[in-house]
C-alpha cells in the first residue's frame, strides 16, 4: 500500500508503513489507542461499514467477471467480423455495456475507498473485507496489542499481540482469569 504521512498532535511527521506481503506484520505506530468500551461503542458503525465493504467487494467481483465475459464475446465477434471498407474493425471500447460496467466499477471503488478512509481516520485496521475483520489498537497487560472484531460479532471480545494475527486471538474474558492467577 505504500507510505502515507500523518501529523501527530504536536505537528511532527509520523510515517506509517504498511507491508501486506506478510500478514503478521502490523503498524505499531498508531495514532490512537482504544479502550474496550471505546471499541465496543464503535461496533454498530464499523458493522455497517464492513458489511457495506463486503457487499461492494462482492458486487465488484461480479462486475469484473461480467466485464471480462463481455469483453471476451466482443473480441470473438471482432475476430469473426469482416473489416470495414476502410480496413478497420469496430472498436470494443465503443461498446455501451462495457462503458456501463467500467463506470459502475469505478463508482464502487470510490465508495469503498471512502469507507476504508473512514476506518483509517479512526486508526482502525481493516484486515479482511470478506469476513469484516478489524483490529483496534489498544494496550493489554501493559503492552500494545490489537482488540480484534469480526463482522457478525455483537461486541469486541478478542485480542491478540501485535506480532500475532487472527489465528492467535484470545478471548478478552480470559484476561481477568490471567490477572487473578498472577
Amino acid at each position: 500500500m505504500g507510505v502515507s504521512s500523518h501529523r501527530d498532535p504536536v505537528g511532527t511527521r509520523d510515517d506509517r508503513v504498511r507491508d501486506h506481503s506478510d500478514r503478521r506484520r502490523y503498524n505499531l505506530r498508531v495514532s490512537r489507542l482504544y479502550s474496550l468500551d471505546d471499541a465496543n461503542a464503535l461496533v454498530p458503525a464499523v458493522a455497517a461499514v464492513t458489511a457495506r465493504l463486503r457487499d461492494q467487494r462482492a458486487e465488484l467481483v461480479e462486475l469484473r467477471d461480467a466485464y471480462r465475459e463481455r469483453e471476451g464475446h466482443l473480441i470473438e465477434d471482432l475476430i469473426a467480423e469482416e473489416p470495414e471498407p476502410d480496413g478497420d474493425l469496430p472498436a470494443a471500447d465503443d461498446d455501451p455495456e462495457l462503458r456501463r460496467l467500467r463506470l459502475r466499477m469505478r463508482g464502487l471503488v470510490d465508495q469503498m475507498q471512502a469507507d476504508v478512509a473512514w476506518l483509517d481516520e479512526r486508526g482502525i485496521e481493516l484486515r479482511d473485507i470478506p469476513s469484516g475483520l478489524l483490529d483496534f489498537p489498544a494496550v493489554v497487560g501493559g503492552q500494545t496489542a490489537w482488540l480484534c472484531w469480526r463482522l457478525g460479532e455483537d461486541h469486541v471480545g478478542w485480542w491478540h499481540r501485535t506480532d500475532e494475527g487472527f489465528d492467535h486471538r484470545r478471548p478478552i474474558a480470559a484476561l481477568a482469569d490471567e490477572a487473578a492467577r498472577a
